[in-house]
């Protein structure tokens, strides 16, 4: 706990030079105006798509930008070196992406549907969000040096990441979608803007924890296979 601080302090100060808040703003707004100009009627049932969709930059994106970013510097590889260890170094990037992705959802929402909504439901759907697409960028971007590397094999983890938004949208209602990792907290979002069955709420909230501990584990092992091995550490 003692490391963990100063390392989100640390990560935080690397978003902020390397504009990454900016850049969130920046969407956010121009993501307002070009919803302003569709005229949505009522914004409630298109929240839970659109947060997910929208984060899919914050949190995947950006995670996969600050790995490449740090073995660009050399930095990962010194951090491997301290006492900072392989879970405090994923918790800090996935706090401090899951606080920049709840500024930029609450500037959306805000701006648009004003303040009247489930704020703590809002809050645990976004980090869980964050936590999933942010540990699945680590998982996907841990093989790779450069960005040219990357954006091939990103598609695909883009397009995987597709069908909760497709099952939002009412393309389909098949069964199978639940078993999507992302449709825990896109049920989660939709009961911070709507009324929800509670077992729908008892699986989001279980089946996003049960993803982000999985998620965990399996980054865990690739953070070991792909820097403490690569850099010869024991």
């Amino acid at each position: 706990m003692n490391r963990l601080f100063p390392t989100m302090q640390t990560d935080l100060h690397l978003q902020i030079r390397n504009g990454f808040y900016y850049a969130v703003v920046f969407v956010a707004v121009v993501l307002v105006v070009a919803l302003t100009r569709l005229s949505i009627p009522d914004y409630r049932h298109v929240w839970p798509m659109l947060i997910i969709g929208n984060l899919l930059i914050t949190t995947f994106y950006f995670m996969a930008g600050l790995v490449l970013l740090e073995k660009a510097e050399g930095t990962m590889e010194a951090q491997i070196i301290t006492p900072l260890r392989p879970v405090e170094y994923l918790f800090s990037k996935v706090l401090t992406l899951g606080i920049l992705s709840l500024l930029e959802s609450a500037i959306i929402v805000v701006l648009l549907s004003g303040v009247a909504f489930n704020w703590p439901l809002f809050v645990l759907g976004v980090l869980i969000t964050a936590a999933i697409y942010s540990l699945s960028g680590f998982i996907a971007v841990a093989a790779y040096d450069s960005l040219n590397e990357f954006i091939f094999p990103s598609v695909l983890w883009v397009l995987a990441s597709l069908p909760p938004i497709l099952y939002a949208a009412g393309v389909s209602d098949h069964w199978l979608f639940w078993l999507h990792p992302l449709q825990a907290p896109l049920v989660i979002l939709r009961g911070a803007f709507s009324e929800i069955p509670a077992w729908q709420l008892v699986y989001g909230i279980g089946y996003g924890a049960a993803w982000s501990a999985l998620l965990l584990y399996l980054s865990l092992r690739v953070f070991r296979r792909f820097v403490i091995r690569r850099e010869g550490v024991k």
